[in-house]
């Protein structure tokens, strides 16, 4: 028996890259994976997730839009655990309002998945990731020598005048 076996979990955002990975490593555990996406009849976003081993069995795919107040209800119900992937993605690097147009939607879209956690007796345990967008730009050098973690934040100031955080 896999350790992950009878369990139920959901991953948001699924269809993108670290949350395929996550869905990937789960469904090999054994777990049952209730996967947020935007549009699941898109095959050019889901293919990659419904040719997962376990993923005929064990996945199961579902709409949900951050925005979307309850969106995630369905998806969550039943669910032990959720990792929260999920995020707006621009679609321009030209973006005059990084603020309006990606972190507050991203903000929101969190309250949201997490308004629908707080519906569901169930889960147990909430996961939250980032983005490379909080650590990777502050204007300091990138040399051989330096390791980007949780101590390297974005300077929002250097975001807002160069605009590369968006």
């Amino acid at each position: 028996m896999n350790c992950g076996e009878s369990k139920v979990v959901c991953v948001t955002g699924a269809s993108g890259y670290i949350a395929s990975w996550l869905v990937k490593l789960l469904l090999q555990r054994g777990y049952t994976v209730k996967a947020t996406v935007r549009d699941p009849d898109d095959q050019k976003k889901t293919e990659h997730l419904l040719s997962l081993d376990g993923a005929k069995e064990r996945l199961h795919l579902f709409k949900a839009d951050l925005l979307e107040e309850g969106s995630f209800d369905t998806a969550i119900h039943g669910c032990e655990c959720l990792f929260h992937t999920a995020s707006p993605v621009l679609l321009s690097v030209s973006s005059t309002n990084p603020q309006a147009e990606l972190i507050d939607p991203a903000l929101k879209g969190t309250l949201n998945v997490l308004g629908s956690c707080v519906k569901v007796q169930s889960i147990k345990r909430v996961v939250i990731t980032s983005s490379i967008a909080a650590v990777g730009y502050n204007g300091k050098p990138l040399t051989a020598d330096v390791i980007i973690d949780e101590s390297w934040f974005s300077d929002p100031a250097f975001c807002e005048k160069t605009k590369v955080c968006v």
